[in-house]
């Protein structure tokens, strides 16, 4: 019998494996992607949200706790647990030491659109480097390792952790750590949660996928159907503004369309429909994919003139390109007069600043409905651009209810030796909502407390047989 089952083979359970085994715990990790797709959602990662209260290494000036906390209080509107939010955040300040001890390296954040040197430590190759370090690291350790093992059911006792079972096979472990992603690959899961709208549509038919093929909730409906207790909204999710010309799954970070904030966004009626300078664009980008998703056939399009290009991170896939508005909407194949009658009344509203994408700048719209706040300017110099946007999942909420110790909750009790850490108890902290690299903080917080609660559960039932034997 092992000590420590991790079920699981991204950031989270891959810090929760490196805490137990350095704990001196046994572990054997499972995973349920071949190895040449191991790692979840986090191989499609870049960068960490890291409080820090003076300037380090990568990071520049200071990002408190305080700033931090009221950044994911705004986005996440107040649904969220602020005991466990704000131990994620003092996590993400001692965190990077360990890491880098696990052959994570760092490295200045990219300019352009993504504002974050202050607020975001980037990760040297992206999360696909991160998780194969962590992977060298974990076997290096010990760890036994096994790919292609989907977990299906687990066999518990009261509460407490026996087996788990991957078809035939069967796992026994003194202690287990739950950390297999969201249900964001399930299709049919997400068509229950998002239902069906006025206009006869279902959304999630349209949605496409950022992330991992192999994440389907097999695990989280198991846990409903065991009587866990459960947190979140199963429609709210990391939903991101992406290409709509991405693949169905992994598209990763590249498919997403940065330049909303310097344009504006039209629906397929050719009508805008929110205020796309409300707010910086990394505290805000995770708000249009639930946008569009609200919009008719889910499809939205960004509209930029020449005024805004290398101001933004270059999508992988070039935009419709033209020399005049009207030329625009037919390439997009928009109605052309009510396209043109809202850039012409956006352009009316527009009142000239002093333009800075960089700061929360004066350039704002007038007399406009939704207004502009920020970075408005006129589009008016061609050539002009258009990206048409689908909504793209990364990860879903809904998932295990938690205390600070990572422990599963069975009716308002917390579980000796079954603990939860990444998208499986992400909705603790994020009932809605989103702001850049919190995930990552919030999985390896929770991982790495997850691998030694675990740990010190598996070695204390083992020291008390011991002792009786």
């Amino acid at each position: 019998m092992v000590d420590v089952l991790i079920i699981g083979g991204g950031n989270a359970a891959l810090c929760a494996a490196l805490m137990a085994r350095e704990a001196g715990a046994s572990v054997l990790l499972l995973e349920s992607a071949p190895r040449e797709w191991r790692g979840g959602n986090s191989q499609h990662t870049r960068n960490l949200r890291c409080m820090h209260d003076a300037p380090q290494d990568v990071l520049v000036d200071a990002y408190p706790e305080e700033e931090f906390w009221q950044d994911l209080l705004r986005v996440t509107g107040g649904v969220t647990d602020e005991h466990l939010a704000r131990l994620t955040i003092r996590a993400s300040s001692n965190c990077r030491p360990w890491m880098q001890k696990h052959g994570v390296r760092f490295q200045p954040p990219l300019s352009g659109a993504l504002h974050v040197a202050r607020t975001n430590a980037f990760f040297m190759g992206g999360g696909k480097a991160l998780v194969n370090a962590y992977f060298r690291s974990a076997e290096a350790l010990g760890v036994d390792i096994r790919y292609e093992t989907p977990v299906d059911s687990l066999e518990l006792d009261g509460g407490c952790f026996v087996a788990a079972r991957s078809g035939k096979q069967r796992f026994e472990a003194r202690a287990c750590v739950l950390a297999a992603g969201g249900f964001e690959s399930n299709r049919e899961w997400l068509r229950e949660a998002w239902g069906q709208n006025e206009r006869g549509e279902w959304p999630a038919d349209n949605f496409l996928i950022r992330g991992t093929r192999f994440n389907m909730g097999v695990l989280i409906k198991h846990m409903i159907s065991a009587g866990a207790d459960m947190i979140g909204d199963p429609s709210q999710s990391h939903c991101v503004a992406i290409d709509a010309r991405a693949p169905l799954y992994d598209g990763g970070i590249c498919t997403r369309i940065d330049c909303v904030s310097l344009g504006v966004v039209v629906n397929r009626d050719g009508n805008r429909f929110y205020d796309e300078g409300e707010d910086f664009w990394p505290k805000r980008y995770a708000i249009w994919g639930r946008l569009i998703a609200q919009q008719p056939d889910q499809i939205g399009y960004s509209i930029i003139d020449s005024k805004a290009i290398g101001g933004f991170m270059p999508p992988v896939f070039p935009g419709e390109k033209a020399n005049s508005l009207p030329e625009l909407a037919r390439k997009l194949q928009l109605p052309e007069a009510r396209f043109m009658e809202t850039l012409m009344r956006y352009n009316e509203g527009c009142r000239v600043g002093t333009f800075d994408h960089t700061t929360l700048d004066d350039c704002h719209t007038d007399g406009l409905a939704p207004p502009k706040t920020h970075w408005a300017r006129r589009i008016d110099t061609p050539p002009f651009y258009g990206y048409a946007l689908r909504p793209g999942i990364t990860f879903t909420y809904l998932g295990l209810k938690t205390n600070d110790r990572a422990q599963v909750y069975f009716g308002g009790q917390p579980s000796a030796n079954l603990f939860v850490a990444g998208e499986m108890m992400a909705g603790n902290v994020l009932g809605k909502g989103y702001t850049a690299g919190v995930g990552m903080s919030i999985g390896t917080a929770f991982g790495r407390i997850a691998g030694t609660h675990a740990a010190r559960a598996a070695l204390t039932t083992m020291e008390a047989h011991s002792a009786t034997v």
